[in-house]
């Protein structure tokens, strides 16, 4: 727990104040449950079968973290870990409860200590078999289980994670300051994003697999077999300029069932107007300025930007009069800046 009550006493947690709660349950199990005597960790292959980093080089395209592009991955793990633990309470007479992803469980030392893999210098779960693409759920049982042999770490020299991250959020190895990742700023960061990290985002609309990617222990990983963990063609290389058309309703639709359902259209809309701003594309800019009029602020103040990285002197001639019609304030310093 030292380096996790470092993370949160630096305030590298950002806006995710539930990480900060319940310490005393993530450091034990039993505070959970007093009963619990084992935990399960299980995990689900979650491969590409395609390299995720190819898409960078294509501006007009979002890019979308891979575990993204399929079904909702908490759905399918829930019903899984479900069926074990009714398994076993028939088989052995036990109890056992359940966590995807949710509550306050550590779970990535957990699946380290079940053997399934360590955490990686980019602070994700590694795998010999598996490289770094892996789901992880935990069935918490009173079903008193001999454990599994502990994962070593196998980082040993290499810093490809850390040397690739966009926005230089690892500040050591296995040390990461949350509110400089590009994941956490496009899907839990709620406000305008800070202008110090929008050149470095690039396209990336939601997420971002460059640590994982490029790790060497991939070379193992295979494809995931799973349909719903299939890139959904519509959100393996979507173009920006619809995405950007997007209103609420088109939102919601295309993203059921998916995790970027629950960032919600306009934090969505967002991430995409600063990749359109990334663009550098002449064709963009009737989107962008049709983004100006945007009901919401954080995608009127980063169509402002797009605008002024895409076309200055249109930006300059617009700047008088928004910055006397804009209620937002923030989105008004994107027209005085």
């Amino acid at each position: 727990m030292e380096g996790y009550d470092a993370f949160i006493a630096a305030g590298a947690h950002g806006e995710m104040s539930w990480l900060a709660n319940n310490r005393k349950r993530r450091a034990d199990p039993r505070s959970h449950w007093p009963e619990v005597r084992s935990v399960l960790v299980l995990g689900a292959n979650y491969g590409p079968s395609e390299d995720p980093l190819a898409i960078l080089a294509r501006p007009d395209r979002g890019a979308i973290s891979v575990y993204a592009q399929g079904q909702d991955y908490h759905v399918l793990l829930k019903k899984r870990a479900r069926a074990l633990g009714e398994h076993l309470a028939r088989a052995y007479g036990c109890f056992a409860r359940l966590h995807v992803d949710t509550g306050p469980v550590l779970e990535k030392p957990l699946a380290a200590r079940a053997g399934l893999g360590w955490q990686g210098k980019h602070t994700n779960l590694v795998s010999r078999e598996f490289g770094s693409w892996l789901f992880l759920a935990e069935l918490f049982t009173d079903l008193d289980l001999p454990p599994d042999a502990p994962e070593v770490d196998h980082c040993g020299s290499c810093r490809n994670c850390l040397d690739i991250c966009p926005t230089s959020a690892f500040i050591a190895p296995y040390q990461l300051d949350a509110r400089r990742c590009v994941s956490y700023l496009t899907i839990e960061h709620k406000g305008h994003i800070p202008l110090e990290f929008r050149r470095a985002i690039g396209n990336r609309i939601y997420g971002c697999d460059d640590c994982l990617a490029v790790c060497p222990w991939n070379k193992f990983a295979q494809a995931s077999s799973e349909m719903a963990f299939k890139p959904r063609a519509e959100l393996s290389a979507p173009l920006l300029v619809e995405l950007a058309a997007l209103d609420d309703a088109g939102f919601r639709a295309i993203f059921a069932k998916n995790p970027i359902k629950r960032v919600g259209r306009d934090r969505f809309v967002r991430n995409v107007m600063i990749a359109i701003g990334n663009a550098a594309d002449p064709s963009l800019l009737p989107t962008i300025h049709q983004a100006l009029d945007d009901g919401s602020p954080l995608v009127r103040a980063m169509a402002a930007w797009a605008l002024r990285q895409n076309d200055p002197d249109a930006h300059a001639a617009l700047s008088p009069a928004r910055r006397l019609t804009e209620i937002d304030r923030e989105t008004r310093e994107e027209w005085i800046r």
